[in-house]
């Protein structure tokens, strides 16, 4: 008798175990996504991607960032709360390359994946990085910059803010081909919006203030962008200072239409976000993806938007 209910209980604990073991291995997996920030069309674009790769790859999604990109403590704070809550992989774009290391180290030591994308952190030990070529973006803008000066004159940079990898690769690239290629283009001032497009504005008038003979600019973010739309128009300015202008909102749709904008160098921040979670649900499938996944940044002039490809780039599905 007492051999038969050791034998039941050994029974039923064997198949508690086993349901529990199938219960393990059917459970979906759940990936962090840590944004710069949540506010920014950019990364509202981004969450689209992400949502798409994790239908398409079957796996859960926990969105969680800043609601400003300066926030760096707040961002440490996020990811420091999806490690304790064991999340299966992590995915960031980190607001600042040297603060974020820390924490992403604690979560790679603890057996959590990580693909960086967006704006790089400085770790080599990541799944993959996912980003625009925003170096070679930053050649791009200053070629064409040059062009709309006729090779010479005073320009001005309204930047995005210290410490972020993706825009300081852009203003890096801007400033090294001017040096280079353009020997009568100056950059006469450079000042950083601090990812705000009311402080970005602020930065615009300043340089326009300051070189009244200012033939060009270029603004290497989405709130810059804006703040130097906002100071043209409010001086009169569009279409006669040239301004190249960095991704897209409703803003810089009608800037480019209306003539304030010469030129929108524009990425495609869906299929970023949705690289970076195909990344690590190939990885978590024992798959290894590419280390690097380097995009194309986009040129588009006002006559491009006549074409469907290009309206589908500047107002992507979110989600």
């Amino acid at each position: 008798m007492m051999a038969g209910m050791r034998s039941r209980r050994q029974f039923l604990c064997a198949a508690i175990t086993a349901a529990g073991a199938a219960c393990n291995r059917s459970r979906r997996k759940l990936i962090g996504v840590v944004p710069k920030a949540t506010s920014h069309l950019f990364f509202v674009s981004i969450h689209g991607g992400v949502d798409k790769a994790a239908q398409d790859f079957n796996v859960d999604i926990l969105w969680n960032g800043p609601s400003d990109e300066t926030d760096h403590t707040r961002q440490i704070q996020i990811v420091d709360a999806m490690v304790a809550r064991h999340v299966d992989a992590l995915a960031i774009s980190a607001t600042d390359e040297r603060a974020l290391v820390a924490p992403i180290e604690r979560a790679i030591r603890v057996g959590i994946p990580v693909t960086v994308f967006d704006s790089a952190v400085n770790i080599d030990n990541y799944v993959e990085f996912v980003a625009t070529d925003n170096h070679g973006a930053g050649f791009t803008a200053a070629r064409r910059l040059a062009a709309l000066i006729g090779g010479k004159g005073d320009v001005g940079m309204v930047m995005q803010k210290p410490g972020g990898t993706s825009t300081g690769l852009r203003e890096t690239g801007f400033e090294e081909t001017v040096a280079k290629e353009f020997p009568n283009v100056r950059i006469a001032a450079r000042q950083y919006g601090m990812a705000d497009p009311a402080r970005s504005r602020s930065a615009a008038e300043n340089i326009l203030t300051a070189h009244p003979d200012l033939k060009g600019l270029f603004a290497s973010s989405e709130a810059a962008s804006i703040g130097a739309i906002q100071a043209l128009r409010a001086r009169g300015l569009g279409g006669k200072v040239k301004l190249i202008t960095f991704d897209s909102s409703d803003t810089h749709i009608e800037a480019i239409k209306d003539g304030t904008i010469d030129v929108m160098l524009v990425q495609d921040p869906f299929r970023i976000g949705y690289e970076a979670v195909k990344s690590l649900a190939e990885h978590l499938n024992g798959k290894t993806p590419a280390r690097r996944l380097d995009l194309p940044v986009r040129v588009i002039v006002k006559a491009d938007l006549a074409k469907p490809e290009v309206m589908a780039l500047l107002t992507p599905p979110k989600q």
